[in-house]
């Protein structure tokens, strides 16, 4: 079977019940902030409680970005700190520190997971001790969906003082050592995205989960300018119903009702999406299994929600051999309507981050592992509606084109011996 279309990496899953709660709140008398986005909160919230506690508070964003950004504010990152986050990310997971004036630096993966390795950030911890540079928060990346090591994080922020913030935009409805990604146990702050390739959509729509009830204030306030209209909060007494004062200089990040309606609607479908997509990785994963590709392997302790399906294409010495197999097994399977991609391109290698300045000034070869990863990294086409006739000629196309680089590779090896 070869597809007329091309078959994306992700794709939102939108039933008829999504489509009438949307329609519902075009028909209430609310349509930007009410009750929907106290809902959504909610049921995140409930869907991340651990067992033995109180359900988190949610706070919910018009973008994952907002609420990194948030976050990063409530926990009073500014100029003259460090954040350190993983290099294997989208660019907001970094930015969220720039926007509040800190530095930013990055802690190199383990290339088995592609999350940030805790060894790496131990060993870093202890020279930025020995230089007084300790960051003040650490942003731990949950790549594809599954959880980092995050007692292990935990540990190392006991030891040496920082917070933590999970960023969790790929993982809602994971889970990590019995207990929902999000419940917070071991970070300070979670954050969630629900952009349309995520495991559930609002279209656009983040979420910042916390257990303390400080934090949440703080990020209720920032979410909407600053401004409040409880008067217990209030400088001076009501001027009438009307009043209202700002207090902090915060931001537009609201979610609207019509994002709530659906990311609500979305929630009910959550483990069932969850389970589909965990599925759908072990049909790759036993068809890999005897192959030369290497899948990114989840933790014993984790349970993965899976929003990318990651392998890795043999790996040589020659790192432009590498740079150039890898751009053209992704050409090869977009000819034939596989949308191949890859997450992420490190960001300590964006121009941005290169430039000469006391807060960037990254080059090439600082986190070796993240750009081993980024170049012989592939993420394959996973979401629900993912057909087994589709995953079937994923498989074999791609079984064949690794194949056939092993061959070519083989021919140059043989050619440059001969010349020898």
């Amino acid at each position: 079977m070869f597809p007329t279309t091309m078959i994306p990496y992700g794709k939102q899953n939108i039933s008829d019940e999504d489509i009438a709660a949307v329609v519902d709140v075009l028909k209430s008398d609310f349509i930007t902030q009410g009750p929907k986005v106290v809902d959504f909160e909610q049921a995140i919230a409930k869907q991340c409680q651990a067992s033995d506690r109180q359900p988190p508070h949610a706070i919910a964003t018009n973008s994952a970005t907002s609420a990194l950004h948030i976050a990063c504010l409530a926990l009073e990152v500014g100029i003259g700190d460090s954040v350190w986050t993983s290099p294997i990310s989208f660019v907001a997971s970094s930015n969220c520190a720039l926007y509040c004036g800190a530095s930013i630096d990055f802690v190199d993966i383990d290339l088995n997971s592609g999350n940030m390795c805790p060894h790496a950030l131990a060993i870093k911890l202890a020279k930025a001790k020995q230089n007084n540079s300790l960051p003040k928060v650490v942003i731990a990346v949950h790549l594809a969906g599954q959880s980092c090591d995050m007692k292990a994080i935990k540990a190392l922020s006991e030891q040496y003082h920082f917070a933590i913030i999970e960023d969790a935009s790929h993982a809602v409805g994971a889970r990590y050592n019995n207990t929902p990604v999000g419940s917070n146990q071991y970070c300070d702050i979670s954050i969630f995205s629900f952009h349309p390739v995520k495991i559930i959509t609002s279209a656009e729509g983040g979420m910042a989960l916390t257990n303390s009830p400080e934090l949440a204030k703080k990020m209720h306030s920032l979410r909407s300018h600053g401004i409040t209209s409880d008067q217990t909060e209030m400088t001076e007494q009501s001027h009438g119903p009307w009043y209202y004062q700002q207090l902090a200089l915060g931001f537009n990040y609201r979610m609207t009702e019509l994002q709530a309606a659906l990311g609500v609607s979305q929630t009910r479908r959550l483990s069932e999406f969850v389970k589909q997509r965990n599925a759908l990785a072990k049909t790759y994963d036993n068809a890999f299994a005897n192959s030369s590709l290497t899948p990114l392997t989840p933790s014993v302790d984790t349970y993965s929600a899976y929003h990318l399906y990651i392998v890795l294409l043999p790996s040589c010495d020659d790192k432009t051999k590498n740079k150039a197999v890898h751009k053209q097994v992704i050409a090869n399977l977009r000819a034939k309507n596989i949308c191949a991609h890859v997450h992420y391109i490190p960001i300590h290698l964006q121009p941005y981050y290169q430039q000469s300045t006391p807060e960037l000034g990254f080059k090439t070869g600082d986190f070796p592992v993240a750009e081993e990863y980024y170049n012989r990294a592939i993420s394959l086409p996973l979401y629900p509606q993912l057909s087994a006739q589709e995953q079937q000629y994923i498989i074999a196309t791609v079984l064949a084109e690794v194949d056939n680089v092993k061959e070519e590779s083989s021919k140059l090896t043989s050619a440059a011996s001969d010349e020898l």
